[in-house]
């Protein structure tokens, strides 16, 4: 992993790591879910390298290494990401966007079409309607959502609580982790007990709270909020990946999102839940299936 920051035009820095081929082609910016970071991996991606493919993976506001941005919107990620690329003279790039990081790869899409070859959304959130999350949607995430908005003071005391465990209780992080809950489905509690996935959430967590724990609370209102621009408006080819059985994202909504999107190829996963990228199996098929669709389009 190759940690580096860049100095935005109106002041922050961006933070960003490369993984995979350095060299490789094609280029695929990776946007981390809510809370995140730039750590995909504990240490790099074998399965990139052998397939040539250099990963960029990127700290939003207010995670990891990027400054926070006040008042800040889906659309403004866009013209940060249209920065990053100048800095690293990239023509064209791809980008793949995990849970809530699916709303900023559409909006990167949205915004700048002539920059993005291809937009792949993998177990990815969906636009609210009026605000409220879908009753489908498993209660504890439905109530973090509410928290965001109605009572942020109490969300900011649990995502503290959070942060001080992984900052000096990891193992006591990862037993949690372990531990599952009924809310999720039975592929998500089995990836949870991967001791290498554990070992990489602790870091991917310390990254994301690495400056406290407004980046989630704003992002987590961000997400809620009108994203400015609407999916059937989509210039550029959308690659859709879904577990059936997740409960943080619907499948319900993401199809009802999908059939909006006029250039859209679906992989829906039967028995599938959220944490897609944590399968190795998976993680393959979307970067085999990627190069695959850049060859077709």
């Amino acid at each position: 992993m190759n940690d580096s920051t860049m100095i935005l035009s109106d002041g922050r820095r961006l933070g960003y790591s490369v993984y995979g081929d350095p060299d490789g082609i094609p280029l695929l910016l990776l946007f981390h879910g809510t809370p995140g970071s730039r750590v995909w991996f504990t240490e790099d991606d074998p399965i990139a390298k052998e397939l040539s493919i250099c990963l960029i993976a990127t700290d939003r506001p207010g995670y990891g290494l990027s400054d926070k941005k006040n008042n800040g919107t889906l659309l403004d990620y866009a013209q940060d990401i249209k920065e990053l690329a100048e800095h690293l003279q990239l023509d064209t790039f791809s980008v793949l966007g995990v849970s809530g990081g699916g709303a900023f790869a559409a909006a990167v899409t949205s915004a700048l079409p002539k920059k993005v070859d291809t937009c792949i959304l993998v177990c990815t959130a969906t636009p609210f309607k009026n605000g409220k999350p879908p009753k489908t949607m498993s209660k504890e995430n439905r109530l973090a959502f509410y928290l965001t908005n109605h009572f942020p003071w109490l969300l900011k005391l649990i995502e503290k609580s959070k942060k001080k465990l992984v900052d000096h209780k990891p193992e006591v992080y990862k037993e949690n982790l372990k531990k599952g809950g009924s809310h999720l489905s039975d592929w998500d509690n089995k990836i949870l007990l991967d001791d290498d996935v554990l070992e990489n959430g602790v870091l991917h967590s310390k990254e994301a709270y690495r400056q406290g724990v407004d980046g989630v609370i704003d992002e987590g209102k961000l997400l809620t909020r009108d994203w400015g621009f609407k999916v059937e408006d989509l210039e550029r080819p959308v690659i859709v990946w879904h577990g059936e059985k997740d409960t943080f994202s619907p499948i319900i909504e993401v199809k009802n999102m999908a059939n909006k999107i006029p250039y859209v190829k679906t992989n829906y996963l039967e028995e599938a839940g959220h944490f897609l990228t944590e399968s190795e199996e998976v993680w393959k098929s979307i970067l085999v299936n990627f190069r695959e669709s850049l060859i077709k389009y």
